[in-house]
């Protein structure tokens, strides 16, 4: 059997050598990683400030912050001393392997692009899908973050809102509200329809044209309900909302117009 000998010397020549790539690729490393950061922030700024389309911000500077990454690793990898040829073949064969197990996460990253290439909804809209409701703050590559009424934050993946149904609350200028007051059956229908058609005209928020309208909706077991339809400017609709539904009831209170809660008659038989 062939023996091979090394002198001490010989090992703490070869120990620096490979101690000294190591260190020189971690220091790479390190520094790359902080330039990239600056970068990232610095390309962030240029975008904001040829202002790109809120939409597209995060979801490029995810992908520009991973492709800078992935050519820091090659590189620090080429200083450590191993061969890229071979590299690139094992990272082709893990690509593959990863693509079957990752179909979910590549879908996700799919369904993003889909989503920038048909804006069905941007960065600062009110929508609703998969059960959730919010305000888009980010589309990133993977998944969107919805900021909700309450203030807490709601990831949602990607594939998902771009295969099924959404509601955009904010895709249209003006929306419709349709608001239901119920007054009791000995209450004079025509003077309650005057009144709500006078809150309605007298209100800056309702929109002139369409006009507004009320009607008979319904003859109730306790109840006439009115349904008065008004249009508004979708920022607006929430104020004119609640603001409506309490000069209703203030107004309906004045007037002495009842508003019936469900009640039911009784008749005892001796």
């Amino acid at each position: 059997m062939e023996k091979f000998n090394v002198t001490p010397e010989e090992l703490f020549d070869l120990a620096a050598k490979i101690g000294g790539k190591l260190l020189l690729a971690l220091a790479v490393l390190i520094i790359g990683l902080i330039v990239i950061k600056l970068m990232t922030k610095g390309i962030v700024k240029v975008m904001k400030r040829t202002n790109l389309d809120a939409t597209l911000v995060p979801f490029l500077k995810s992908i520009f912050n991973i492709i800078l990454k992935v050519l820091l690793v090659i590189s620090v990898m080429g200083m450590v001393g191993i061969q890229m040829t071979s590299f690139i073949a094992l990272i082709g064969a893990a690509g593959l392997a990863l693509g079957l197990a990752l179909q979910g996460t590549l879908q996700n990253f799919a369904g993003g692009v889909m989503i920038l290439i048909f804006k069905p909804f941007k960065v600062g809209d009110y929508i609703e899908a998969q059960g959730h409701a919010g305000s888009v703050k980010e589309i990133q590559i993977f998944n969107t973050v919805l900021a909700t009424p309450d203030n807490s934050l709601v990831i949602i993946p990607n594939s998902p809102l771009s295969t099924n149904s959404m509601k955009n609350y904010s895709a249209m200028e003006t929306r419709r509200i349709d608001f239901s007051f119920g007054i009791g059956y000995g209450d004079d229908i025509d003077k309650s329809k005057a009144l709500l058609m006078k809150l309605a005209q007298g209100n800056e928020l309702v929109l002139k044209d369409p006009a507004a309208m009320v009607v008979v909706e319904a003859l109730a077991d306790s109840s006439v309900n009115l349904k008065l339809r008004v249009w508004v400017k979708s920022p607006d609709y929430w104020n004119l909302f609640f603001g409506m539904t309490e000069d209703v009831k203030k107004a309906f209170d004045k007037d002495e117009i009842s508003i019936p809660y469900p009640q039911q008659d009784v008749h005892l038989i001796k």
